[in-house]
């Protein structure tokens, strides 16, 4: 039996191994997993693997959609009263994120500029929120820009989000080739829900009915093997994509 104990702990360091080397992280996690195999597993599950899996984006998705739907606008209260009572640059993140949610992308936008000023000019997350804020505001230019600086930083950093949100802002900036190359390129990669209905609604309000058909086709395959809580999850998005094709 501890010999089948040893074997486990190394197969699991093994596979994150691999996930370590597939996804281009640091090496230093390869001396990590092999030289305390049983340890180094469980801090790489947590650090690495558990942030950048589906499970664990749908798990945040549902319990924020939850809260949201409770009191929405709870957490923008709370961000601004935390930023007014102590302007620290945590808070200062936390409210642009609350904006953004909420709705009032401008503000967001303007927030996010402002975190990025400083010790935090190359922090992933806050570049990612911004491009959103700036997609959000109409911004489609400024938020290329924001995307491709974090590909040239980390290409690695939430991929399929990224890719997403790079095709939406091609398409934003009338960049519609290069929008359609980023989807194909996300659809591909990924092959998601969320990667295949964003090209959908571009490829409907496009009037690219043949390409939207098909993806609306393979959209409806999927819907139906939903259960209930994973449509309601998936509804804000559906609505999009059927508002999308009602104007097709």
């Amino acid at each position: 039996m501890p010999f089948l104990g040893i074997g486990l702990h190394i197969l699991v360091a093994i596979f994150f191994a691999i996930h370590a080397v597939r996804s281009r992280q640091q090496m230093y996690w390869l001396l990590i997993l092999f030289s305390f195999p049983l340890l180094g597993s469980v801090v790489y599950f947590f650090a690495v693997f558990l942030p950048n899996s589906r499970l664990e984006h749908g798990a945040r998705k549902a319990v924020a959609s939850a809260a949201k739907a409770l009191d929405p606008t709870r957490e923008l209260r709370a961000a601004r009263e935390a930023f007014d009572f102590t302007p620290t640059a945590q808070n200062q993140m936390r409210l642009a994120a609350a904006l953004l949610e909420a709705g009032q992308a401008q503000e967001a936008s303007n927030v996010y500029e402002a975190c990025l000023q400083g010790a935090f000019a190359n922090d992933l997350d806050i570049r990612l929120g911004a491009a959103r804020a700036k997609l959000a505001s109409g911004q489609g230019a400024d938020a290329i820009a924001h995307l491709d600086f974090i590909r040239r930083s980390d290409r690695n950093f939430r991929p399929e989000q990224a890719s997403v949100l790079l095709a939406q802002a091609y398409a934003a900036a009338g960049r519609n080739e290069e929008a359609r190359g980023e989807f194909e390129s996300a659809v591909e990669r990924f092959g998601s829900f969320e990667a295949r209905a964003e090209y959908a609604i571009w490829a409907a309000n496009m009037g690219e009915r043949q390409l939207a058909d098909r993806l609306r086709n393979e959209l409806q395959s999927t819907m139906n093997h939903w259960n209930k809580h994973t449509h309601s999850m998936n509804l804000p998005l559906v609505r999009r994509l059927e508002a999308a094709f009602a104007k097709l």
